[in-house]
């Protein structure tokens, strides 16, 4: 490997972890600008005779990230929790319309606004299961349940954010809620919020934001810009080594966007670089080619995942498609393919930003006919009342045939049955909303005690449980006695909430004991004595 103007590069490869490839690591970095020349005996796809060019990037600095600010409580907006102080989890109000609502659990991450940021689990009736706080400043995003080293795990983005981009880690937690991988970015890059998907390999498929100086020669405003790269990278989980990366710089031009850029142009050091194309979703499809859309372009790109080359647009100044009747999307987040390959296709059309394009929010469903270039409504979800979000959401094809809606800015998640009937809606009590919202199956079983907090008063003592994203609780047995080494069972009370209240006769000691359905014990408290 040789830089135009830094020479001879040497280093070392280092294995993927399945053994199919390796990625060479310079010892010296290339500099800023120049044209790298890889010269290799092996068939390089895309090279020429195993020789093939590059030109690295001119970085613009980085970028100035706000942290989170902390907003004042007011009564209603969390749960207050006696066993549980540290946690103030954000409060949601649950409205079952007609019909049932399935059995899967709900999923957010509250964001912004007065309570704690983190990810966040309840239970079809709106009960807490599992929250978890991120760190004082921090934000969390996409919390799902995906499929790693053959188990059901938690997998969410954590970080700082601005501009409606962030730079953080990934997260991969256990059903037993421990840490089992963690994603801080590769190639210099630090993840972003808007995507986190495992594939079926066992990889993981991220964004980042990426400022870099561009000469522009498409003639979208001035010359020597800064712009924002939207960069896609495929991540093999256990070593961090990058298996794929796609820079939409290389492969859509600025002209697209329809973005305007910052007033007064974006050269020398601007903290305002143009986010042009602002990448919010990956999915890898069927056929192991790769869906994305980019909000500030209004399309949705599928991209070969061997070359990065772009096999078809949908939407945008430059659609592939002929866009049928109540098609057209603007500002669109969340791009999956559903059904048969990437001929049916769910997005959630935000349709506002800069300017407004629509005056209400939707989910959508569109099948695309790809022999003739057809795209067509198959159908639309929108909320009663209309919601208009200028940014995030989602939309999620449950196993039943549902439909569940983030809708993004605004506080509501929605669940809608055949029909597009609505059958569940669920509010934030506080000023706060979460990227995306989903529903999962989920069963927990923690690896910490349950919580217990006892206090006397002249009636007896109160007893406050609680055991943090455990699924499987049916009742609490309690024992108590006057020492700790003397302690026999005196109630079993049902499970009744996150928090369960227990009223006792006054005693000396006091521990619980969470019991299955079947009365198995599940785990043991901490004895302790009432204050």
């Amino acid at each position: 490997m040789s830089g135009s103007r830094s020479g001879l590069h040497v280093g070392s490869l280092a294995a993927d972890s399945d053994g199919q490839g390796a990625s060479f690591i310079p010892s010296t970095a290339f500099l800023p600008g120049e044209t790298v020349t890889v010269t290799t005996s092996l068939d390089v796809l895309g090279g020429a005779g195993g020789t093939f060019r590059f030109v690295v990037a001119r970085p613009a600095g980085l970028l100035p990230y706000r942290r989170a600010l902390r907003v004042a409580r007011v009564p209603g907006d969390v749960w207050r929790l006696q066993s549980r102080p540290d946690l103030a989890p954000a409060a949601l109000k649950l409205v079952r319309h007609a019909g049932s609502a399935g059995s899967d659990d709900i999923f957010v991450t509250p964001q912004f606004g007065p309570v704690q940021n983190g990810p966040e689990i309840l239970d079809p009736t709106g009960r807490l299961i599992w929250f978890t706080p991120v760190p004082p400043g921090d934000m969390a995003a996409d919390l799902q349940v995906q499929q790693y080293q053959g188990q059901p795990v938690l997998t969410w983005w954590q970080g700082y954010t601005d501009a409606g981009m962030g730079i953080g880690e990934d997260v991969i937690y256990s059903s037993s809620y421990n840490p089992l991988a963690t994603l801080r970015g590769a190639n210099g890059l630090k993840p972003d919020l808007h995507e986190f998907q495992i594939t079926p390999r066992g990889s993981a498929l991220t964004t980042a934001f990426f400022p870099v100086f561009w000469d522009s020669s498409s003639g979208h405003r001035i010359t020597h810009e800064i712009v924002f790269d939207s960069v896609v990278q495929e991540i093999d989980i256990p070593t961090g080594l990058v298996l794929f990366q796609w820079d939409s710089l290389d492969h859509v031009p600025l002209a697209d966007s329809y973005q305007p850029a910052p007033a007064g142009g974006v050269s020398g050091g601007s903290s305002n670089p143009f986010d042009y194309f602002h990448i919010d979703s990956i999915q890898l499809d069927e056929d192991g080619n790769l869906l994305i859309s980019a909000r500030n372009t209004w399309a949705v790109y599928k991209l070969n995942h061997r070359t990065g080359a772009v096999l078809w647009t949908l939407g945008g100044k430059h659609s592939t498609f002929r866009m049928g009747a109540g098609t057209s999307f603007a500002f669109q987040h969340d791009v999956r393919s559903v059904a048969s390959g990437d001929r049916t296709i769910t997005l959630f059309d935000d349709g506002a930003g800069l300017p407004a394009v629509h005056r209400a929010s939707r989910g959508i469903e569109l099948t695309l006919d790809v022999r003739h270039r057809i795209a067509r409504l198959a159908a639309q979800w929108g909320h009663s009342p209309p919601l208009l979000a200028e940014f995030e959401g989602n939309v999620q094809q449950l196993t039943n045939g549902d439909h569940v809606i983030g809708w993004g800015q605004q506080p509501y998640v929605t669940e809608y049955g055949p029909g597009g009937r609505p059958i569940l809606d669920v509010r934030f009590v506080g000023d706060t909303s979460s990227y995306r919202a989903y529903g999962f199956p989920w069963t927990g079983a923690p690896s910490t005690p349950p919580a217990i907090v006892a206090s006397n008063s002249a009636q007896g003592t109160t007893l406050f449980v609680s055991w943090n994203g455990a699924t499987d609780v049916a009742a609490w047995r309690v024992m108590a006695g006057d020492s700790a080494t003397a302690m026999q069972t005196v109630e079993t009370v049902p499970d009744t909430s996150f928090e369960t209240t227990i009223e006792l006769p006054r005693v000396s000691y006091v521990a619980v004991q969470a019991l299955d359905a079947n009365g198995r014990t599940l785990a043991t408290s901490a004895t302790v004595q009432p204050h």
